[in-house]
């Protein structure tokens, strides 16, 4: 049961040529037998069994929803009632959450199938899914390889057939980064546009929740019925959700930007180097206009959204202290011992790292020097980057300096992971959406993704591009 699209599932349940249940018990198999991946850190088989009881039943009588046949995988910082969810740390360990994410509700609504949670870098904290409490999840194209991060597990599942469609969220690249390395469709939707309720925060101005998926059409769907206005979330916006229409052919030439600095990068990879410019001249001969524009800013965004990220993660992340919130070590004597202990046993070391540099740089003395001047800097990035979506209708570049490297290999510097989202921290620090498309294939047998980032608010052109460059590659 192999299927590229939710379309191909929902015709053959409609022939009556397969059932949900079939689907379930399918996945529910090869989630068994591929358990050496780490993907999943809890599958929901019973659940799964009995939704797809009730959806077959819906299918018969023609009342199903849009999602009827989807098998879903959930990053574990998303809430779903009555079922744990951790953020794949010690501190949040056997807690089970007392209400669902705004985005589990829809997707339910419209009966998808949520068959598990999915393994991810602690607190949605790393470069390679390396950095999870539960151990690291292994690349499904090669085992020795990591899948990325933080959004690990939710590419690894993708990729190896587990679920049709995972959820993931992104704070600097954690969906986009894993899709690259995974061979899939990644998408980060405009901050925004996705309600975060129910989403565990990391940096609560940066984190956005999307998709991957096998084809551009199936993430574009997922988009569409978690996407829009939500009463519990005050930052999504109540912009009406552009439908997506993949069957207009439009031959309308597109103006895309290409970042010189990014091509020039001296840590890009030459192949991934040759595949972007072969498809620049692909998109050129096709008619586009396809120009490069400069970007001085690109060293400083990395910086920029290390200061502020740590920042908001300190901020955040300062509830899970044992008495408000998450595990209370065995060994606290008092209140001082409680807090230390507990915060001490229950975070990882990338998680310390991150709550002690975002602690100082809002420290007295420091916040203007560090945090105040960030923000400026922000505020800089995203005028100049509007100001080339003024003039070009897509930004593109390549997701990844690299394939998927080997499992430890970067993890003993944290300052060259921090450098993997070099170029996908420019859509999060601006708040525009971007997608990973699976266009490479590098001598080495590993994929690599080519990045596309649209105006905010338009995932319409952002997608419906996407679809085009995929079908004709």
């Amino acid at each position: 049961m192999a299927f590229n699209t939710l379309t191909e599932v929902q015709e053959q349940l409609r022939e009556g040529k397969l059932t949900c249940s079939a689907l379930v018990e399918e996945h529910l198999k090869r989630i068994e037998e591929n358990q050496h991946l780490n993907a999943f850190l809890e599958v929901f088989a019973h659940d799964a069994r009995s939704r797809a009881t009730v959806i077959d039943q819906k299918i018969k009588r023609g009342s199903s929803g849009k999602l009827a046949g989807m098998i879903i995988g959930i990053k574990d910082n998303i809430c779903f009632k009555g079922h744990k969810v951790s953020a794949s740390s010690r501190i949040l360990e056997d807690f089970t959450s007392l209400y669902s994410s705004t985005v589990v509700d829809r997707l339910l609504n419209e009966d998808a199938i949520i068959i598990g949670r999915l393994n991810c870098d602690e607190f949605a904290m790393g470069s390679a899914n390396e950095f999870s409490a539960f151990g690291p999840v292994k690349n499904p194209l090669d085992n020795t390889k990591v899948t990325g991060g933080s959004s690990g597990g939710s590419a690894a599942a993708v990729a190896a057939g587990l679920c049709h469609v995972a959820l993931g969220s992104d704070t600097g690249g954690s969906i986009r980064q894993p899709a690259s390395f995974c061979g899939v469709v990644g998408l980060k939707p405009t901050y925004g546009r996705v309600s975060r309720h129910g989403l565990i925060a990391f940096a609560s101005s940066f984190d956005q929740i999307g998709p991957f998926a096998t084809s551009v059409e199936d993430a574009a769907l997922i988009y569409e019925v978690m996407a829009g206005a939500d009463e519990y979330d005050s930052t999504a916006s109540q912009r009406e959700v552009e439908k997506t229409d993949f069957s207009a052919t439009s031959d309308k030439p597109m103006r895309i930007a290409f970042l010189k600095d990014a091509l020039t990068d001296p840590s890009l990879d030459a192949e991934i180097r040759e595949r972007t410019q072969e498809l620049i001249s692909q998109l050129q001969e096709k008619g586009h206009t396809v120009e490069g524009v400069s970007f001085p800013w690109m060293d400083y965004m990395v910086p920029v959204y290390y200061i502020l990220t740590t920042a908001e993660a300190s901020s955040n992340l300062a509830r899970y202290d044992g008495i408000h919130y998450g595990q209370r070590s065995e060994k606290a004597t008092d209140l001082e011992s409680t807090y230390k202990l507990s915060r001490t046993e229950g975070f990882g070391d990338e998680v310390k790292r991150r709550i002690l540099l975002g602690t100082f740089v809002l420290s007295s003395g420091y916040y203007d020097a560090y945090y105040g001047k960030a923000q400026k800097a922000r505020r800089v990035v995203k005028e100049e980057t509007e100001k080339i979506l003024a003039d070009y209708d897509l930004i593109l570049s390549p997701t990844s300096p690299h394939t998927a490297f080997e499992l430890g290999k970067k993890q003993l510097d944290p300052t060259v992971m921090y450098l993997e989202d070099i170029f996908t921290v420019q859509a999060n620090i601006c708040g525009n959406p971007a997608v990973s498309l699976p266009l490479g294939k590098h001598s080495n047998g590993m994929p690599f993704g080519i990045h596309l980032m649209g105006r905010a608010w338009d995932e319409k052109t952002l997608l419906e591009f996407s679809a085009q460059l995929m079908n004709n590659n």
